[in-house]
């Protein structure tokens, strides 16, 4: 809704555009040469000309509209970062100082009016206006430390610094693959995740497209994921945010997400490998779930022992098999004849697959 209500004021901007630049040529003709041109134009004519312009202008507005907006939310996504980074005391001594610098600039623009070329008084005026602008900022922020503030800046600050606003952390942007797996949600219930949870509504579709699919276990899949979201928004309402930013020139929901991603600052949460891959091509900070749960496994070497429940029997003869609280698999040599006792072993060797760790061990003798 956003998206459109920006289209037709950046639309509504060009038609004015292309109204006023025939107002103005017609209103400085001498000035510019045109006049024999225009005395003669009959007053229809001159009400085309007004029509023209304005519908040309529009329509070339209209279409450079997404581009724009794009523009915009990428500029403003850049100055809300920066800003966040910055303290109160920063932002106070900066503005102050940007005044200050447009005050100077303002009395030596009244010095360079003086100059009698018109175009070299435009050019120094906005030199001298930017330039003063930037060191106007740039020095008391950067020498901050300097200044001796009010005590009330620094209890503001202080205060700023114990309390963390979960609203202030970069915005987390859901992938399918993350609201299906399900593990992201009960992570987030455990209040260590920070910042508003965005779903953008191209993955919302997605997900209803799983949940609709003829096959039995995508459509399993896809609902689980539906009715991950619903009881997410049920108990944290003001968190789970749907945004219905689309970008109808793109068709993969991932090169959708990642350009989202890259506008609002957001961490795109999955569990895809390869769009991991892509986003750390593309600069886009990545939350990969399974990258968490490897490195939250027990971590053991070789020569270490172990105590653990032998579950089952293993494919090779003599083996046995089982499994360390958080879900790895352990391959024990001697313990195919053990299957439900505790026994103690010893860690030969530990091997990573693309499936996760697996750790094989010998059981000890009694």
């Amino acid at each position: 809704m956003a998206r459109k209500l920006f289209r037709f004021l950046i639309t509504a901007i060009g038609m004015l555009l292309g109204f006023g630049i025939v107002w103005l040529v017609l209103k400085n003709q001498a000035d510019l040469g045109l006049a024999p041109i225009f005395e003669n134009m009959l007053p229809w004519v001159r009400t085309v000309l007004y029509g023209v312009s304005t519908v040309v202008f529009g329509t070339v507005f209209f279409f450079l509209a997404p581009t724009i907006t794009n523009g915009v939310m990428k500029l403003t996504g850049k100055v809300e970062r920066i800003t966040r980074e910055l303290s109160m005391s920063q932002i106070f001594v900066g503005v102050i100082g940007l005044l200050l610098g447009l005050v100077i600039a303002a009395l030596i623009s009244l010095l360079i009016q003086k100059i009698p070329f018109t175009s070299i008084v435009i050019l120094l005026d906005v030199i001298v206006f930017v330039v003063l602008a930037y060191l106007g900022w740039k020095i008391p922020t950067s020498r901050i430390r300097e200044i001796n503030l009010p005590n009330w800046f620094k209890r503001g600050e202080s205060a700023q610094t114990q309390e963390v606003s979960p609203v202030a952390a970069c915005p987390k942007l859901l992938d399918t693959s993350a609201i299906i797996d399900g593990r992201f949600f009960d992570m987030f219930r455990t209040g260590i995740v920070e910042g508003t949870l965005l779903i953008p509504a191209f993955v919302l579709d997605e997900l209803r497209h799983i949940a609709d699919s003829a096959d039995a276990l995508k459509r399993s899949r896809g609902r689980r994921g539906l009715d991950a979201i619903n009881r997410a928004q049920e108990e944290y309402p003001d968190r789970f945010v749907i945004i219905e930013t689309d970008y109808k020139d793109l068709d993969e929901v991932d090169t959708k997400l990642l350009r989202l991603a890259s506008e609002t600052g957001g961490v795109v949460v999955t569990n895809d490998y390869n769009l991991s891959k892509v986003a750390a091509v593309q600069g886009v900070k990545v939350f990969n779930i399974n990258d968490l749960a490897n490195s939250l496994r027990i971590n053991v070497v070789a020569g270490e022992q172990i105590e653990v429940t032998v579950v089952k029997e293993g494919k090779e003869p003599g083996q046995g098999v089982a499994y360390f609280d958080d879900g790895t698999m352990i391959v024990l040599d001697g313990g195919g004849k053990l299957v439900g006792e505790r026994v103690n072993a010893t860690v030969t060797s530990v091997l990573q697959t693309s499936a996760g760790r697996m750790v094989f061990a010998k059981v000890d003798p009694v």
